[in-house]
């Protein structure tokens, strides 16, 4: 169904209007992404209250540090109640391993599924030239994000968050079954803002993400529930 392929992104200025949004889209959206602002605003309680709404949570705090202190976070917010987590995976290797081992873990200690784990691979704010220049890097921009996206399949992740521009070749590379959750989702009427490889929901979907991340064209509307009716028509069409 076209809701459950949408993410709602959950970045608040204003925690009242946060809650008053989360009870409006509950029906209509069954996803909701909390990020660091959203995180900072609403602390862990965040969780509780989530699940009284019926949202499905996805983690979005990209946790990058030695695979020891990613492998503790990952084991508490998968107690917490997160369904989806993230990790930068440019951690390296032996850092998602640990993240997916002790998720596991986590899970089975308190008998409940375990959480879906996606490798963070380029960020979709940044251009190819930019990549270059503060990388360095020999391979271009959408060969990192495949190298990414196998290193973190090799690791155990589900998948990978990456721009709707890099499906098609991580797809082909890691095959129909690994997780491609695409941000830099904006509608043909939505402001581009500060992303820079981009999509519409519907070329998204068309490309192969099994998810898509959608914030400020939903958040910044005057009627945030027909925009978020019109992402699931554009995404109904693809």
């Amino acid at each position: 169904m076209a809701n459950g392929q949408l993410i709602f992104a959950l970045d608040p200025k204003d925690e009242p209007k946060v809650r008053h949004l989360l009870r409006l889209l509950a029906s209509i959206v069954p996803w909701v992404k909390i990020g660091f602002q959203a995180f900072t605003v609403l602390g862990s309680k965040c969780f509780e209250e989530l699940e009284e709404l019926k949202y499905k949570v996805f983690l979005d705090l990209k946790f990058h540090d030695i695979p020891n202190t990613v492998a503790r976070d990952v084991a508490n917010m998968t107690k917490r109640g997160a369904q989806m987590i993230n990790m930068h995976a440019s951690g390296g290797f032996d850092m998602m391993h640990a993240a997916k081992k002790s998720a596991d873990i986590s899970a089975a200690e308190k008998g409940i599924e375990s959480p879906t784990l996606l490798g963070v691979t380029i960020l979709t704010s940044m251009y190819e030239q930019d990549f270059q220049t503060y990388f360095a890097s020999r391979r271009k921009l959408i060969e990192q994000a495949v190298y990414f996206a196998e290193q973190a399949k090799a690791a155990g992740l589900d998948g990978v968050c990456a721009s709707p521009l890099e499906i098609e070749p991580i797809r082909k590379a890691c095959g129909d079954d690994f997780i491609i959750v695409t941000p830099g989702i904006r509608p043909e009427w939505a402001a581009q803002g500060d992303q820079r490889r981009f999509t519409t929901p519907a070329e998204a979907i068309k490309r192969g993400a099994n998810y898509i991340v959608v914030g400020r064209p939903i958040l910044e509307a005057t009627d945030p529930v027909k925009a978020t009716k019109k992402i699931l028509a554009e995404i109904s069409k693809a």
